[in-house]
């Protein structure tokens, strides 16, 4: 019998997990988190934004929603997310323990974006300069480093070096996070979504992981945020507030980052 290959994750015992706005934890990775809390190991979560530009479903809410109430209405989505997934503590970027010693409070803001071409985003034509992807990146990262302190994670977690799809808020996310990780002394890895798979495994160092297993919580934490997008009855497919459909994944890959 072949000698089993070690996992990323045997050793890990606490994973911080940085996504840049409400809906990201289930659509990127949801089932990998999932599989951690049924491991044993904790989880927290970091979220950057509260996506207060998110595009909504049709119907789901007012036409005349304001931004500050389509935050509110999405940081209560976010909660059901994190019960269906098993998500132990989260945070939000800004406001302590995820805040640097000595500055007040703040919320990131949701930075837009465009699309360029079907599947990549790029900055939206206006940037508010409180969103997070203007914020100084020194800013950013030691206010993760504040968070990695705090909580003590031996993984840190986060995107590719393209943000999944180039969303400005998760490249940021992702440049922060790895930043504050290495200085912790803390290992990074980034997420490889699906269609990059073939892709990523020609560059090697990639752990995949097949999850159908979590479809019921995964479809469940997708299902709560019902502004961004409407999931089949089936529980196979959804479909995003723009209008884009996906199957539902749930095999994602981790490749660590090594300075």
């Amino acid at each position: 019998m072949p000698e089993r290959r070690a996992s990323l994750l045997d050793s890990v015992r606490h994973v911080l997990i940085v996504h840049a706005h409400p809906d990201d934890e289930a659509l990127a990775g949801g089932a990998l988190l999932r599989e951690l809390h049924e491991r044993g190991a904790k989880v927290t979560l970091v979220t950057c934004t509260r996506g207060e530009l998110g595009e909504i479903v049709a119907g789901v809410l007012p036409a005349d929603t304001s931004v500050a109430d389509l935050a509110d209405v999405r940081e209560r989505e976010l909660r059901g997310s994190l019960d269906a997934l098993g998500i132990d503590q989260h945070r939000w970027l800004g406001t302590p323990p995820a805040r640097a010693a000595g500055l007040e409070s703040r919320e990131y803001r949701d930075s837009g974006m465009r699309w360029l071409r079907p599947g990549l985003a790029g900055p939206a034509d206006d940037t508010d300069l409180r969103a997070f992807s203007v914020a100084p990146i020194e800013e950013v990262t030691t206010d993760l480093a504040a968070v990695i302190a705090h909580d003590e994670p031996d993984l840190v977690v986060s995107y590719d070096a393209t943000g999944g799809y180039g969303h400005p808020d998760h490249v940021r996310a992702r440049e922060a996070s790895l930043a504050a990780a290495q200085g912790a002394g803390v290992r990074f890895a980034e997420l490889v979504e699906q269609s990059e798979r073939d892709l990523a495994a020609e560059i090697g160092d990639l752990e995949w992981f097949d999850l159908e297993q979590h479809r019921d919580a995964v479809v469940a934490a997708l299902r709560s945020h019902r502004t961004q997008l409407t999931v089949d009855d089936d529980g196979s497919a959804l479909v995003h507030s723009g209008g884009q459909r996906q199957d539902v994944h749930l095999a994602i890959g981790l490749r660590e980052v090594v300075a």
